[in-house]
């Protein structure tokens, strides 16, 4: 197989633990490609009704035929298993060097099964995996983790995927992290693998990718390489990264401000910004393996109350959920959670809606300093927003309930507090107001691992960047309701093949376009793909983990937004709207081949 190693590690954590190694069928490859696509396929037949912390529930890493190849922005891996958090599909993307090197070891996935009796980590360097003892790691954070394994090992090329405290705690919010500062964040998979007693993944790999059409495939990659480099959005992203778009945003009002209650804060918003950042504590930036855009921040805090933090800085869902959604104004404060966060290992977006909840619980009188451990949650009091980070990735205190997400963290907590846990299918909402963008309503309603802003950025579109080749080939109004199922559902099948491949999407932003992409893979793997038959692919995926949500019971009535976001802001660039959700669901049914009540009837696996 070219562009595939053709091979996929099994590892069995249980009674008799040992690893094996199964072949990876090109038929399923081509049908699934990769990453999410063929994790779906991979856990199709698991027991969806077992308790996500049971050893049954299958832990499933994968990367695609363009990972570790010269392709641009091809260095992701996903991440897919029941979640703690939500109980139905989950699946969490990180970017970096990991996913590559798990390529350059010879494979396309690893499944992941049973228990360990203590902690342990998974070794693998090319053909060699080895199942060690992790007691030394076991209460130590991700970046001491990745340290003491790379001195351990005498390698600096050694890539690491890890969880720290907040993983090992079953924290329903934590992450899995790589490379100082990655994430596989959401849907709490990084307590999936703390209930595995599994504490890392080592990966040294020396082997090269196989390619169909090699100097044909590399010519192209460079001209790709060349149209991401000439684009204007990569000079943005590279400048001030992500959290460069916190000030337009905010004029779309698509910056959720308190808790979503706001819909204007331009001052706020500027002080937690990219370009704010660029001004005071910005050191430097970074890329990921093959990327020209090079998004990512690195940061240093020499003075004040938050002196000594460095390291990644946020990008824009951690500086929002950190920042606007709490109140505060406090780039530092912000800074400095997110380093908890990196050394909790815990998902910063839910990690920001929660303590936005118990913010809120605490100014309505549902909690008290009693109930808070004595801490003043305020809003925008940033000092008490960094301990509670502290308590959350300890659980200790009301960190161990708000540990649990906010949903749980309500049902707990009671006294009608649901209203103010923000979330879909118990996912936490992104930051981005679906009052701004009439496609978000669609997108976080259908997505399947509940509210998610990487399934479908679909806002996009709505702000001028067309795809005529899938035949998004012009703009849309953001508030009209009018063609946004078709965009949403065909949007949501191309970034499925994204997340298959798997490329980050920011090379969207940049110029590449679905023709480049069919045209690398074909090359790749010697294929003969057309747009059509990809789309297909993407479409196929979405609809198998749609089923796999059904059989746990998820249908129209779970299809739905927090009721806040129902309510129209009456100021800001977003004032006065509200979107139809039921109507658009109606169309986005029908276009997917699924009933009224959501449920796949068309077999389009």
């Amino acid at each position: 197989m070219f562009g595939y190693t053709g091979k996929i590690l099994n590892v069995n954590l249980s009674e008799k633990p040992g690893v094996s190694f199964e072949n990876l069928d090109e038929k399923i490859a081509r049908r699934y490609l990769g990453g999410c696509g063929l994790a779906a396929k991979i856990l199709q037949e698991m027991d969806w009704n077992t308790d996500p912390f049971a050893p049954e529930n299958v832990l499933v890493f994968t990367i695609g035929p363009l990972t570790g190849t010269s392709a641009p922005c091809c260095s992701r891996y996903v991440v897919s298993a029941k979640s703690p958090l939500t109980g139905i599909w989950g699946e969490a993307h990180a970017a970096g060097y990991f996913g590559a090197e798990l390529k350059l070891a010879g494979l396309d996935g690893i499944i992941i099964k049973g228990r360990a009796k203590s902690p342990v980590y998974l070794l693998i360097q090319d053909d060699k995996v080895e199942i060690k003892n992790a007691e030394h790691l076991w209460g130590k954070d991700t970046i001491e983790t990745q340290d003491l394994l790379i001195k351990e090992h005498a390698d600096k090329r050694l890539r690491v995927a890890c969880i720290g405290p907040a993983g090992e705690k079953l924290s329903r919010i934590a992450s899995i992290a790589n490379d100082y500062g990655r994430f596989a964040a959401r849907c709490g998979l990084g307590a999936v693998m703390g209930s595995k007693n599994l504490k890392a993944i080592a990966i040294r790999g020396t082997k090269k990718p196989q390619i169909a059409k090699k100097e044909e495939f590399h010519n192209f990659a460079k001209q790709l390489h060349q149209i991401i480099i000439k684009a204007p959005a990569r000079a943005s992203l590279r400048a001030y990264g992500t959290d460069g778009l916190m000030n337009v945003l905010h004029d779309f009002g698509d910056v959720p401000i308190q808790n979503f209650r706001q819909g204007f804060w331009a001052q706020g918003c500027h002080k937690v910004s990219g370009q704010f950042m660029a001004e005071t504590i910005l050191s430097g930036y970074a890329a990921c393996r093959g990327c020209p855009i090079g998004c990512e921040r690195k940061i240093k805090i020499d003075e004040g109350f938050y002196a000594g933090v460095s390291g990644k800085g946020p990008e824009y869902e951690t500086a929002a959920s950190l920042g606007p959604l709490l109140l505060n104004d406090n780039l530092e404060a912000v800074a400095k959670a997110n380093e908890l966060c990196t050394l909790y290992g815990l998902d910063t977006i839910s990690t920001g809606c929660t303590i936005a909840f118990a913010m809120e619980c605490y100014e309505k009188g549902l909690l008290s300093r009693k109930d808070t451990d004595g801490l003043d949650l305020t809003w925008g009091n940033h000092k008490a927003m960094v301990k509670m980070v502290e308590k959350i990735g300890q659980r200790e205190g009301i960190g161990d309930i708000l540990a649990e997400g906010s949903k749980r963290a309500a049902e707990k907590i009671g006294k009608e507090t649901e209203k103010f846990a923000l979330h879909v299918k118990g996912l936490e909402v992104p930051m981005h107001d679906s009052r701004a963008f009439n496609s978000w309503a669609l997108v976080y309603a259908t997505s399947n691992r509940g509210a998610c802003h990487i399934s479908a950025p679909a806002y996009w579109i709505e702000r001028g960047i067309t795809f005529p080749a899938i035949a998004l080939d012009k703009p849309l109004d953001r508030f009209d309701a009018e063609r946004k199922a078709f965009l949403v559902k065909t949007f949501q099948d191309f970034c499925e093949v994204m997340e298959s491949l798997v490329m980050c999407k920011f090379s969207l932003c940049a110029g590449i376009q679905p023709p480049h992409i069919t045209q690398l893979l074909n090359l790749a793997t010697g294929w003969n793909m057309d747009i059509n038959e990809l789309m297909r692919v993407g479409e196929r995926g979405f609809n198998l983990k749609r089923t796999i949500n059904t059989k746990l019971g998820v249908s129209r009535k779970d299809d739905l937004l927090p009721a806040r976001l129902s309510i129209p802001h009456q100021e800001g660039g977003a004032r006065g709207y509200v979107v139809d959700l039921e109507k658009m669901l109606d169309e986005y049914y029908e276009l997917r081949g699924w009933n009224k009540e959501g449920i796949p009837i068309n077999k389009k696996q």
